[in-house]
């Protein structure tokens, strides 16, 4: 699969940690940034791993930062991105089945590697289900992105 990733300074290091671990299990990592601990706004970062996953250079993105919060709250801002914070492996899974979620947001002060690297692995395997209260709810998400009000 074909991930994209990105992080802000807080986040740089489980970025670093999920690359090369993304790259050993054989999946092709799109590295957005950053390269350093050298502090950087997150939002810019999100911003290109949402872009990269809705223009289709990218199957589904992660984007890291200290809480995950920011990271998350600035990819939802693209439009056709379905992200959230996920801390544990129920959650990774379901928002995928459920909520057809595209791009995984991790806290790198929240969350070890182990556990990160657990909940992403579960995310890249999970699928939407599509059923079809699945698909009602997705679309009037949908509709609240388009609209934006």
């Amino acid at each position: 699969m074909k991930v994209a990733i990105g992080a802000d300074h807080a986040g740089y290091r489980l970025k670093e940690h999920i690359g090369a671990l993304l790259s050993d299990a054989g999946h092709e990592v799109v590295d957005l940034g950053t390269d350093s601990e050298a502090a950087v706004d997150y939002p810019d970062f999100a911003a290109a791993v949402g872009r990269a996953v809705v223009h289709g250079d990218a199957d589904r993105g992660i984007v890291i930062c200290g809480s995950g919060a920011g990271a998350s709250i600035a990819a939802t801002k693209i439009t056709g991105v379905r992200c959230a914070t996920v801390h544990d492996v129920y959650t990774a899974h379901q928002a995928v089945e459920h909520d057809d979620m595209n791009v995984l947001a991790l806290g790198a002060r929240v969350i070890g590697v182990a556990l990160a690297w657990e909940i992403v692995e579960t995310f890249l395997r999970a699928r939407f289900d599509g059923a079809q209260r699945h698909r009602r709810r997705l679309a009037k998400v949908e509709a609240l992105d388009r609209k934006r009000s």
